[in-house]
C-alpha cells in the first residue's frame, strides 16, 4: 500500500516517536489522497494523524516478538 512506509517492529531497534509520526503522516496522506490538506481540513488530518501514532505506538509495545 504506501512503499515509503518503513517496518517499525525490530527487537533490536529502539522506535523513535518521529518514526512512528511520520509513518502515521504517510498513511493518512495515502488513505486521504492530501499531501497536504487544506486549511478547512488541517485540524481533521492532524488529528488523524495523532491517533494513528498512538494506536501504532500501543501495538508496538505490546506486540509479542519471538527470538
Amino acid at each position: 500500500m504506501c512503499r515509503s512506509i518503513k517496518t517499525l517492529r525490530n527487537p533490536e531497534m529502539i522506535i523513535a516517536e518521529e518514526d512512528i509520526e511520520a509513518a502515521a503522516l504517510q498513511f493518512v496522506r495515502k488513505i486521504s489522497g492530501y499531501r497536504a490538506p487544506s486549511r478547512a481540513n488541517q485540524e481533521v488530518f492532524d488529528r488523524a494523524v495523532r491517533e494513528i501514532s498512538r494506536s501504532s505506538r500501543k501495538m508496538l509495545d505490546e506486540l509479542v516478538v519471538r527470538s
